[in-house]
């Protein structure tokens, strides 16, 4: 088919498969322009009438079409002709439409839009070859087509006493809608699962953490400006806040070394992601030259690290080579034995 400019609507293909639609379109566009009466019979249509109603059908002609029927001048005499010509597209069409409303069912789609759709084609098929497809045809044809999971919701639908085809579909469109909507909560956290902790958050305190005493004015780091800690060495003794600088630092690190050690000959990787504990208090999360714990809990965390420094050289004490073991035999207890002959 030749490409047409400024066409209204799709010219008329020369196979004829789009006839019925076209002699729809050009009714109604003749009537728009007032020039119906020039395809009737018995019509008085002017010349001039007549004129323009046969350039407007000829533009809607397919370029074979035209040079077919090139010496027909009157407008009613070509509309004869096409419907002679391509009406009996009404009984090739018929039987197919026929056959796609009988398998025509609600189950057979992904959604409800795609079976609406093929719904009005189907239906309009049928208007168009002479069967009239009412709202209660369609209606139980939806009803009675939906999936054999769906039989207690398609009685509840029944039971709403729709009397249009349009207000059921709208009912299932957006139930389709509000159950994508659930889906899709769902798939974003199954049930039973708990959020995901927020990753900025816990960077956000990790850096603030890191950021104190790295400041050039008032930090208490490595800056080189004249803070309140310029010419302050906290190695020894207690410091200027009250607090202890504990001696036990090398212990604590030792001990440490020897868990990862000992973790690492367990599981034969060393251990990722460890935090190292405060010398002061024992609490994450911050240093000892930043500790601000109170000083009656330190007092009691370092007394338990006694306890434990105890209990740890009374379980080592057969590892010191420098300890010597003194074995006692019975008479250290009972005193010396008489032999009898």
């Amino acid at each position: 088919m030749s490409n047409l400019a400024n066409l209204e609507f799709v010219g008329l293909d020369i196979s004829g498969k789009n006839y019925l639609s076209w002699a729809l379109d050009v009714e109604m566009h003749l009537n728009a322009k007032g020039l119906g009466e020039t395809i009737k019979e018995s019509n008085d249509a002017s010349i001039q009438d007549r004129a323009k109603a046969m350039i407007f059908i000829r533009h809607h002609l397919d370029q074979g079409l035209k040079d077919e029927y090139l010496t027909v001048k009157e407008p009613l005499e070509l509309w004869k002709m096409l419907k002679e010509r391509y009406d009996h597209q009404r009984t090739v069409i018929l039987p197919k439409a026929r056959y796609d409303w009988i398998h025509l069912r609600l189950q057979d789609f992904k959604t409800v839009s795609e079976y609406n759709s093929a719904m009005f084609k189907i239906s309009s098929q049928l208007l168009l070859c002479g069967e009239k497809i009412t709202d209660e045809d369609m209606l139980e044809k939806t009803f009675s087509t939906f999936h054999a999971s769906n039989i207690v919701l398609q009685q509840q639908y029944r039971e709403k006493g729709f009397s249009k085809y349009s207000q059921l579909i709208s009912c299932l469109l957006v139930a389709e809608q509000n159950n994508e909507l659930l889906m899709k909560n769902h798939e974003a956290r199954p049930t039973g699962s708990i959020p995901f902790p927020e990753a900025n958050g816990v960077s956000y305190n990790n850096e603030n953490t890191r950021g104190r005493g790295r400041g050039r004015g008032r930090g208490r780091g490595r800056g080189r400006g004249r803070g309140r800690n310029h010419g302050y060495n906290p190695g020894h003794g207690q410091n200027r806040h009250g607090g202890y600088n504990f001696k036990n630092k090398s212990y604590h690190r030792k001990w440490e070394n020897n868990g990862a050690k000992h973790d690492k000959e367990k599981h034969g990787n060393p251990p990722k992601n460890v935090e190292n504990a405060c010398y002061r208090c024992g609490m994450t999360g911050h240093w000892e030259h930043t500790c601000r714990t109170a000083r009656h809990l330190v007092d009691l965390y370092q007394a338990s690290l006694k306890e434990k420094g105890k209990n740890i050289e009374s379980n080592n004490v057969l590892v010191n080579d420098d300890f010597d073991i003194t074995h006692l035999d019975v008479e250290d207890y009972l005193g010396p034995i008489e032999k009898k002959d």
